[in-house]
């Protein structure tokens, strides 16, 4: 081999070597900063366990910004928002931290759209924002979030009855807002909770919530044919029949569908009452 191609084979080889050490510090590198991310997420688990929040939220931003592959560290951040969101307070700060929660919440579902934790936590996170105030696209948004959570897992009963609940929310709001509509015109005959409603009313409240109130029947009870002894689908699937109630016109139907309901009241507070003399198994 001539000198010529004596330097050539040893500039190659530099050249490899320099390109070998460089991805061997890319990677190193790379490691550290995912064994960081891993240290941080520890540490705000430790923080959030301890209920120092604003700690745990800064630990799990850190673990997200060092390694964006840790779904864990986007999940945690996105639950430590969650739980310090106060269902029912008006202030911008509580509202500012219901939004952060869904956001960071999506931000999971971008980068594993079948995350069942991250729908979960919108779904919830939504359905608490929606009562004060009043916000009814916010419930039906929510409810779009258990319908995905039951198309990946069509045999978990929590989803069908939380789809129950949020129907039988606002299908009670309505009649409640007709009801008074009604005593508001007729102040001498007012129109309690336990009447049937007047024909022009029950029509009304028929063609407003029928199709809710017959949509959350259906998932109620199909959460209790996962579930058979799942006595809070039973306390709303017996709501959701004196709803039901008040769209019929036939006496005898109605008064069917309140026997229904309130033989359900009876056989929940029965299983309730059974879990309470059950003894809790020892954790081991």
């Amino acid at each position: 081999m001539n000198s010529f191609a004596c330097i050539r084979l040893r500039n190659n080889m530099s050249a490899a070597w320099l390109v070998l050490a460089t991805v061997a510090l890319a990677f190193g590198a790379s490691g550290c900063a995912k064994l960081k991310a891993r240290d941080m997420l520890n540490k705000g688990v430790a923080a959030y366990r301890d209920g120092r929040f604003d700690q745990a939220v800064e630990n799990f931003k850190q673990a997200k910004e060092l390694d964006p592959t840790l779904t864990n560290a986007r999940l945690y951040l996105a639950t430590a928002y969650a739980t310090q969101y106060i269902p029912g307070a008006p202030s911008e700060e509580n509202i500012r931290m219901g939004d952060q929660a869904i956001k960071e919440f999506q931000d999971v579902l971008s980068v594993d759209a079948n995350n069942i934790s991250a729908i979960d936590g919108i779904g919830s996170i939504l359905y608490n924002m929606a009562g004060t105030p009043f916000n009814r696209p916010r419930y039906e948004e929510s409810k779009t979030y258990h319908m995905k959570h039951i198309a990946l897992q069509p045999q978990d009963p929590e989803p069908y009855y939380w789809i129950g609940v949020i129907n039988w929310t606002l299908a009670y709001r309505s009649n409640l807002e007709m009801r008074g509509q009604y005593n508001l015109t007729h102040p001498r005959s007012p129109l309690t909770e336990d009447l049937p409603l007047p024909a022009d009313v029950r029509n009304q409240y028929g063609e407003d919530s029928g199709a809710l109130i017959d949509e959350g029947i259906k998932n109620l009870n199909k959460a209790l044919e996962l579930r058979p002894d799942y006595d809070d689908a039973m306390a709303y699937l017996n709501l959701l029949l004196r709803r039901k109630a008040d769209i019929v016109a036939s006496a005898d139907e109605r008064a069917s569908l309140l026997k229904q309901a309130d033989d359900l009241v009876d056989k929940a507070k029965e299983i309730k009452q059974k879990k309470m003399e059950t003894p809790v198994p020892a954790s081991s």
